[in-house]
């Protein structure tokens, strides 16, 4: 533990220095928030636009900082050979990967507080909103994605790893019913989408934020298991160079 922390605390460092990332780590979703929050150009179910889109918007949100940012960092990382010298190290693998995915559950965390301020300030009603609910479904997300990107950092090359991190992002977007309900889709994509980490997180962020979800608590297993599946994937795949 006094291992984990230690490093913990070195990734959070890193994140504090790069006050550009962190600035459009934290601003990108809070736009997309703020425009398709106040259109009506997407299928809403019947809510209004702020409540459709903010557990969607939290979903992305949590996907983008865990798997895209997280994994083109740590690939270029592996890339640069900047985390050679800490495989001789006592860390290990399975601590590293743990220090990444919780520096950046710090960020999401912020991420989200911003988010739902913003989204009463649109007039979102938010009086179902279950605060321990979104806690959990947070951790999960971010330790489903942060493998899911830590597995592709920990393998492949640097420019390799940016192309794959960007199109599985792209994928996981379009599939998972954080734009577009997945009730619209074809039946078998609807069932591919519901299987997916970003189909799960967003369904989960629906009863969280609404109660809206469309499979309820089967979300929250499927989820689960991508968190832990995930997390394995990373101990075993992750390579120091």
């Amino acid at each position: 533990m006094k291992l984990l922390r230690i490093q913990l605390a070195c990734e959070l460092r890193v994140l504090a220095r790069n006050g550009e990332q962190l600035l459009l780590i934290l601003g990108i979703p809070m736009l997309l928030l703020s425009f398709f929050g106040n259109v009506d150009i997407l299928p809403t179910s019947g809510q209004s636009s702020v409540n459709f889109l903010l557990p969607g918007i939290v979903a992305l949100a949590i996907m983008s900082t865990a798997m895209v940012s997280l994994g083109i960092a740590t690939g270029f990382e592996r890339s640069y050979q900047v985390l050679k010298r800490l495989g001789a190290t006592p860390l290990g693998v399975p601590r590293l990967v743990l220090a990444k995915a919780l520096s950046v559950l710090v960020v999401e965390l912020v991420q989200v507080m911003l988010l739902i301020g913003l989204a009463q300030v649109f007039g979102a009603d938010l009086g179902a909103l279950n605060i321990a609910s979104l806690v959990l479904a947070i951790a999960l997300g971010t330790l489903a994605f942060a493998g899911v990107g830590l597995s592709l950092a920990g393998r492949l090359r640097g420019e390799i790893n940016l192309a794959a991190q960007n199109a599985l992002y792209l994928v996981l977007l379009l599939i998972g019913g954080i734009v577009f309900p997945l009730q619209e889709f074809p039946s078998w994509l609807h069932w591919v989408g519901r299987i997916s980490p970003s189909g799960a997180l967003a369904d989960v962020m629906r009863d969280v934020f609404s109660g809206t979800s469309v499979h309820g608590a089967s979300s929250l297993v499927v989820l689960l298991c991508w968190a832990v599946a995930a997390q394995l994937s990373a101990f075993k795949l992750f390579r120091w160079n």
